[in-house]
């Protein structure tokens, strides 16, 4: 089975980019009403409804929730991907149906998406208000976890560029992490349990994405939302999805998520070898902020009338006007690049920075310049 050609194949059309919001996903919960049970299940500090898609009937119990952060949809698109999968009858779909039964929350945060941001409309990360419960989307997810008794939980999630693989000069497209359950990090047998899926989803992806997954960091805070359900005994996963070489967009990290998914519910989990299990997922690299989307090397500068040769770097910010996603390409790094890769990178031969007739460049202003005053770089890239 290609994994990676049924992603494609299942592509939500609808669902492109990186504005991702309610009036975007409703229409399509609407279509999908005639295949799965789509409830509306509350609202949002601004009172905008939160829907959940039940799918299948099996004994295994799996809740999962995306877009908790408005401003990460890639996996909200994975998912809705996934959906056009499973309302198909193929024999794959319909034997996860028979095996599963599957709670999901494609949008957990619909007023950060339409703002897109991270946080909700009160300015809390809702991913740091698990213990205390304060909003009323996680009140909401909170209930549902106490009365659905979910054997699994999906937390689904959108990283920044800056994350490439430790060892490896390439970006953490996906990243897992079974999150820790007390402060040293112990593992045990709810742990275990999200290990031996993560290993799953890992030997899937590597057929596409070599050395390209990641784990996340598993630093202990029971604020956070996969923290605190693996205290109450729910194995959980987070999901990161990232980036992918040229894609911004997130249109091929999309797919990934569904190969994820997929794997995740393919197979069983039993006679495993539990050491086995755990040497597999820490030799997954971890994590490490090793990336900008641009570098710029051997710059000539003139500092206090003395002319010198840098490196810098530049990272988009991605900023929402008249509802569209902007990329603004802000200089965040100068000089001490020796640890770090760029996305894109670019040999400026020694010649002469000027911005603003100003010969170096400058931390927080927006990466548009030229050398010799000949060659122009505009919002981070090479024009001329």
């Amino acid at each position: 089975m290609d994994s990676l050609q049924l992603a494609t194949d299942n592509l939500e059309p609808n669902l492109k980019g990186k504005f991702i919001h309610l009036d975007v996903i409703l229409p399509l919960l609407e279509s999908l009403k005639s295949v799965f049970e789509i409830t509306e299940i509350g609202k949002s500090v601004l009172n905008r409804p939160i829907h959940q898609v039940k799918i299948g009937t099996g004994k295994t119990k799996i809740l999962m929730w995306s877009q908790m952060h408005g401003n990460e949809p890639t996996t909200t698109k994975g998912l809705f991907d996934f959906f056009n999968f499973l309302s198909n009858d193929s024999e794959v779909a319909q034997q996860i149906k028979n095996k599963y039964t599957l709670l999901c929350i494609p949008m957990l945060n619909p007023d950060g998406a339409f703002a897109y941001t991270r946080e909700n409309a009160n300015s809390v990360d809702l991913n740091r208000d698990a213990y205390l419960s304060s909003q009323p989307e996680m009140k909401l997810l909170r209930t549902l976890h106490k009365d659905f008794k979910p054997d699994l939980c999906y937390n689904l999630h959108d990283q920044r560029t800056i994350f490439g693989t430790e060892g490896f000069n390439l970006p953490a497209t996906i990243s897992f992490l079974a999150p820790a359950y007390n402060e040293s990090r112990d593992y045990n047998e709810v742990r275990l349990k999200a290990i031996v899926i993560i290993n799953k989803m890992n030997k899937a992806l590597q057929e596409y994405i070599p050395n390209q997954v990641g784990r996340f960091d598993d630093s202990y805070n029971v604020n956070c939302t996969g923290d605190f359900f693996t205290t109450q005994n729910t194995p959980t996963i987070l999901f990161e999805a990232g980036h992918f070489q040229g894609d911004y967009a997130r249109e091929e990290s999309r797919k990934f998520i569904f190969i994820a998914l997929l794997s995740s519910l393919l197979g069983n989990y039993e006679n495993v070898i539990v050491d086995n299990e755990l040497d597999d997922y820490l030799r997954i690299p971890q994590n490490n902020k090793r990336f900008f989307d641009f570098i710029y090397k051997n710059v000539k500068i003139i500092d206090n009338s003395v002319e010198k040769i840098i490196n810098f770097a530049a990272q988009y910010q991605e900023v929402l006007i008249d509802g569209k996603i902007h990329f603004i390409a802000i200089i965040s790094k100068i000089s001490d690049l020796e640890d770090y890769s760029g996305h894109v990178e670019y040999d400026c031969e020694a010649l002469l920075f000027n911005s603003d007739r100003k010969c170096f460049p400058e931390l927080g202003k927006k990466a548009t310049f030229e050398l010799n005053n000949l060659t122009k770089f505009n919002n981070g890239l090479k024009i001329i």
